[in-house]
């Protein structure tokens, strides 16, 4: 297939839209491997993406996406060869680089995994960025000693993508998981995925003080601002917090307090530019910890040409689980 249909950004004089077009593989940007793309996803930073609400998209024309699964087609790259099953996540995909809203994508192979066994392309979008940076988070977690003896662990907007999956496998891994949520009414749902204790989100999002009553050994938080500030103060002696989002804001009032008189330590996850190796230690650690028939409890599956339907969605909050986009 010489062409192929996008979801392409585009910006003029009056302005930026996104829409539906056909592209050429000449049209695609530089790389070593061609890769058909078979499903993608949509994840917080997509639906910012797509809706305007952030500066996402740095270069245009763009087609968005920051994650996809398929198979190579076409490869100088020495590591990937015709029919090896990939998963990319980040590297600037759907920013500065043509993403996964395609049915072909050209990419860097220093920026492909190779998908592990375990997992369809499907389940790896299911996974997606936000599951892989759920692990990213654990693994942070565990490099600072939180392990299940150490105390309960905090997950932050947890009916959402990343904090359905950190739940799943906080819990699988023994953890005694409270999870945070707006969403009362899903409270059913993070218990069928494990977790303990499901907490109001207004416990968290008011004005925090500088330290609080001792709560939780290890925290996942999506949301920054006022939610992360609150469980810094109320994290355990010697407790890590894994902040990977920024859902309520990026401002984070607090103070050294919870440093200096607690040791709790603060871990800020980059899951766009992880090495690699963190990459296919978390894509590993994911085949190994996180139970597939939970993953597929908290995934629904609809077709890439909805994707700028769900877009607001996901970022009005009203998105449960994770997406998988079939291309």
């Amino acid at each position: 297939m010489s062409r192929f249909r996008a979801l392409l950004a585009t910006k003029s004089e009056q302005g930026s839209s996104i829409g539906w077009t056909e592209m050429a593989e000449a049209d695609l940007m530089d790389g070593d491997v061609l890769v058909r793309v078979t499903h993608s996803t949509i994840n917080y930073k997509d639906g910012l993406a797509l809706t305007g609400k952030a500066p996402i998209i740095r270069k245009w024309p763009l087609i968005p996406g920051i994650d996809f699964a398929g198979e190579v087609l076409e490869s100088s790259h020495a590591g990937f060869a015709r029919g090896d099953r990939v998963v990319l996540n980040g590297w600037g995909l759907g920013e500065t680089h043509h993403g996964g809203y395609a049915e072909r994508a050209r990419v860097k192979g220093d920026w492909l995994v190779k998908l592990p066994a375990a997992f369809s392309n499907a389940e790896a979008m299911a996974v997606g960025t936000a599951g892989y940076t759920a692990m990213l988070c654990i693994l942070a977690l565990e490099a600072h000693g939180v392990t299940p003896e150490a105390g309960p662990v905090l997950v932050t907007g947890a009916a959402g993508g990343v904090g359905s999956i950190a739940v799943s496998v906080l819990a699988k891994l023994g953890h005694h998981v409270i999870a945070s949520t707006g969403r009362p009414e899903e409270k059913p749902f993070l218990e069928s995925l494990g977790a303990r204790e499901i907490i109001a989100r207004d416990e968290l999002s008011g004005t925090p003080r500088p330290l609080g009553k001792e709560r939780w050994a290890g925290v996942v938080d999506v949301a920054g601002s006022n939610t992360l500030a609150n469980a810094i103060a109320q994290t355990k002696l010697h407790g890590t917090v894994a902040a990977c989002g920024l859902a309520q804001g990026m401002d984070l009032n607090t103070s050294v307090a919870p440093f200096i008189l607690r040791g709790v330590t603060l871990c800020g996850i980059d899951s766009v530019m992880a090495p690699m190796a963190s990459r296919v230690t978390a894509w590993n650690r994911l085949a190994r910890d996180l139970d597939k028939a939970k993953l597929a409890s908290l995934t629904v599956t609809k077709p890439l040409a909805e994707v700028q339907t769900l877009a607001p969605e996901i970022i009005a909050g009203k998105v449960r689980g994770r997406i998988v986009l079939e291309v």
